[in-house]
């Protein structure tokens, strides 16, 4: 065996640093060498221009692109060695092939290494690399592109390298050490969500590697860090098919901007271009016409939280169901059959029968409504010019077009779409909300509606990889858009314990019809909070399927305060402390954005570097940071601060769900505030918190 013990493990740990340093510096000198022959070309051009034939200035521009392109790949190479003299490995397997006797000893780190046509470091996503997540010492096997490949693991090691120090060694013959899992989590949160290539679990690993499903649904509970594992997974598929896939082939849909910007970091340190992310209304903007404006979810969350409104949250509720979803459908295969009401045509002496109309209408039904309706009056046109040998006039051809189109019943998807209720019997379920606005609930079966009406212009044949997170807010109706819109693989992943609008959740059951070959694979384990902090959400609502990692911390506090001035007093005190910590991240988590708007005005004074996060915002940055509960959603702070938790601001299911949702934002620290009665959400067993009641002043 080599580098049998820990000693021999720190001596090889040098060696490989020694041939990192010195690839490095090989490649800093290819870079410099690269950017001189650039300029030195580009100069010979220059001045030489007259004198060069067009042969010869192509042959030297080419010459350039090339160099450029070598040299960017240089660069690459350079940021991935740069990482991996910070971290070289963190884990080793040896391993010895069946009808082998020679014993390989597999070193493996987040990027591959070779030196002198030897593999020093084998990169993660490796197939052999996935002995290490997966298997336990003794006979084990991989699969590997010519098929499987058999033998035994006699040695698996984890280590903890930082600053290209080695902390710690350990031998783990079974799972992943839990030693290093717990130090893992219990680092602060940093700018960025962390990868966790050193911690994977078998569970995991199985999610990463997943190539056989056409759609993959992760159920998650809070922490269990599905985002994270679907980044991986990304990252995988990249790796394994390089060839054909590039981050420009994969789209993420995420739920708002901040969210996209705090996820942005994780794909480059896996040494993968970040790749295109869009929201649902993104889509929707791209297929709504301008004269149409509409309320987002964000705001459809907020009103809910300011107003009660029976009809409105029964609108709602109705448009978020699989049933709504498939009486669209049928109303839509009706009016295609029903509402295009043809009659004779008469232009000159040409007579063109209703029944003609119907037939070509018919044949044409590979195409949506307008376009059908374009192509039979473009073909009359050519059909008239054709047999008379003259051309028809514009007035002929606008009448001939608006002929046409008064053939079908509703000119446009709008009233289309408005038709539906009548048609089911339901008018009371649609109505604006301001002039040409609609409302959020109507975005999607409108977009349903104008897809089939009109056809979409959006092209995304070259999205070869879909992931959509946060799959619990987005309606039956959405999935039945993105079904339209691609047909390529996806990863979905989501919580259906953490919906910030309970009238129009789905879960992993609700949309799996819309997709065939679909896997759903459930993660119940939570790396996030502490288990006191887990305990204390779990009393909020219970998830009976968690499991939360034994990692322990302090209580949350809950404090009483007399009124809102204490309560500020409070914050800014915690704030304090939280400066003179080892903390990077705080947040401050009100239950709608109107109350972190006014809690950001009353803080900032005194808090110069506190940041507000609103719907509108679009970078997340380190420190004190004060939002909503909906912006907070997939975000994760080393201490979290819930404001003004009294029994009139937490009182609806709607309420308990948004408060779960705050409370497991938290890693480290939880503080709870609140004047006058705390909400019914906190019962009274101070087992699961600490209890503060702030006196008076005198």
């Amino acid at each position: 065996m080599i580098n049998p013990n820990e000693s021999d493990e720190r001596e090889y740990l040098d060696i490989v640093l020694n041939r990192l340093y010195i690839a490095y510096e090989k490649i800093e000198q290819e870079i410099t060498d690269y950017s001189k022959k650039i300029l030195e070309t580009k100069r010979y051009i220059w001045e030489n221009l007259s004198q060069l034939d067009l042969a010869e200035r192509a042959a030297n521009r080419i010459a350039v692109h090339e160099d450029i392109i070598f040299g960017e790949k240089a660069i690459t190479e350079k940021e991935k060695i740069k990482k991996l003299i910070n971290s070289p490995y963190f884990g080793r397997i040896d391993f010895t092939t069946e009808g082998n006797s020679t014993k390989q000893s597999i070193y493996i780190g987040v990027h591959a290494f070779n030196d002198d046509e030897d593999t020093i470091i084998f990169d993660w996503r490796a197939p052999v690399s996935s002995m290490f997540y997966d298997s336990e010492t003794g006979p084990v096997f991989y699969m590997a592109p010519m098929g499987k490949i058999e033998g035994s693991m006699d040695l698996k090691r984890q280590y903890l390298i930082r600053n290209s120090q080695m902390e710690y060694m350990i031998e783990s013959s079974l799972n992943i050490s839990d030693d290093i899992l717990q130090k893992e989590l219990s680092q602060n949160s940093d700018e960025k969500m962390k990868n966790i290539v050193a911690t994977i679990q078998r569970e995991q690993n199985a999610i990463i590697r997943n190539e056989s499903a056409k759609v993959l649904i992760i159920q998650g509970s809070a922490g269990s860090g599905k985002t994270s594992i679907a980044l991986h997974r990304v990252a995988y598929l990249l790796y394994r098919h390089k060839q054909v896939l590039t981050s420009d082939n994969i789209m993420i849909i995420s739920p708002n901007k901040v969210f996209g910007n705090y996820i942005s970091n994780v794909l480059p340190e896996l040494g993968e271009e970040n790749i295109p992310e869009k929201s649902f209304e993104d889509i929707a903007a791209g297929i709504i016409d301008k004269k149409y404006k509409y309320r987002t979810f964000a705001q459809q969350v907020e009103n809910l939280l300011h107003s009660n409104d029976a009809d409105v949250i029964a609108q709602i509720e109705y448009k978020a169901t699989n049933e709504f979803v498939e009486l669209l459908k049928t109303y839509l295969e009706y009016a295609d059959n029903e509402y295009f009401n043809p009659v004779d045509l008469h232009i000159g002496l040409i007579h063109i029968s209703k029944k003609s109309l119907k037939l070509k209408y018919q044949n044409l039904k590979r195409l949506p409504i307008k376009k059908r309706l374009e192509k039979i009056s473009i073909d009359l046109i050519t059909k008239y010019n054709r047999k008379t040998g003259k051309k028809l006039g514009s007035k002929t051809i606008r009448f001939i077009k608006d002929a046409i189109f008064k053939m079908f019943l509703f000119p446009d998807a709008a009233l289309l779409y408005k038709n539906f209720y009548h048609h089911i019997g339901k008018k009371a379920m649609f109505h604006f909300a301001g002039k040409n606005t609609f409302q959020f609930c109507d975005v999607f079966p409108f977009v349903y509606v104008k897809m089939f009406y009109e056809g979409v212009e959006q092209d995304h044949a070259v999205i070869k990889h879909l992931i959509i997170d946060e799959m619990q807010d987005y309606t039956p109706i959405q999935y039945a858009v993105l079904t339209k819109l691609f047909s390529c693989k996806m990863t979905i992943l989501g919580d259906s314990n953490q919906n910030v609008n309970p009238y129009s959740s789905s879960s992993a059951e609700k949309i799996r019809p819309f997709f065939e070959q679909c896997e759903c694979i459930e993660l119940c384990k939570s790396y996030r909070s502490t288990i006191e902090i887990s305990n204390f959400a779990q009393m909020i609502k219970r998830n009976k399927k968690l499991i939360p990692v034994e990692r322990h911390g302090k209580k949350p506090v809950v404090t009483e305060c007399k009124n809102e001035m204490e309560q500020l007093k409070k914050i800014l005190d915690i704030i304090d402390k939280f400066k003179k910590s080892g903390f990077s991240s705080l947040g401050i988590i009100c239950r709608s954005q109107k109350q972190a708007n006014r809690l950001y005005e009353l803080i900032k004074c005194s808090i110069a570097d506190a940041a507000l996060f609103e719907f509108d915002s679009s970078e997340f940055e380190d420190g004190i940071i004060i939002t909503s509960i909906h912006m907070s959603k997939g975000l994760e702070f080393d201490q979290v601060i819930i404001p003004e938790a009294s029994a009139d601001n937490y009182k609806t299911e709607l309420d308990r769900n948004l408060l779960y949702i705050a409370c497991t934002r938290a890693m480290h620290e939880l503080d709870i505030i609140y004047w006058r009665d705390h909400t019914g959400f906190i019962d009274n067993d101070l087992g699961n918190y600490q209890l503060f009641i702030l006196k008076e002043d005198k």
